[in-house]
C-alpha cells in the first residue's frame, strides 16, 4: 500500500517538502532522481523544477511536461519508510537481484 501526496512545497537545492494522506510528511531530495537522467533530465532546470505540483487525481508529484514521481517512491524517500514489498529486490540463488512481482 502506498500513500497519496496531498501537498508539495518546493525548497531550495532540488528538494520537495511533501505531505501525505496518512498525515506523515518529509523532505524528498530529488537530486539522485534527476541524476538518473532520462525523463527526469528536464528537472535539472530550476525554473521547471519549482513548478512541481500535486496531481490530486493520481496522488503524485508531477510537472508540466508529465514527469512524475511514483507515490510509493516519494513516500519511502521522504519519510524513511521501506518500499512496498513488491518493489524490494530479491536475491535469488544465483545472487542476482530480481524484482518481486507479488
Amino acid at each position: 500500500m502506498w500513500h497519496d501526496v496531498v501537498e508539495v512545497k518546493c525548497l531550495g537545492d532540488f528538494r520537495l517538502e511533501l505531505s501525505f494522506d496518512d498525515g506523515k510528511s518529509g523532505v524528498l531530495d530529488c537530486k539522485p532522481i534527476i541524476a538518473k537522467g532520462g525523463v527526469f533530465s528536464t528537472l535539472r532546470d530550476p525554473e521547471i523544477f519549482k513548478k512541481a505540483r500535486v496531481n490530486k487525481e493520481l496522488g503524485v508529484v508531477t510537472w508540466e511536461d508529465n514527469v512524475d514521481i511514483a507515490p510509493e517512491t516519494a513516500y519511502s524517500l521522504a519519510t524513511g519508510s521501506p518500499l512496498p514489498e513488491w518493489m524490494q529486490p530479491l536475491h535469488g540463488p544465483s545472487g542476482c537481484d530480481q524484482m518481486s512481482n507479488t
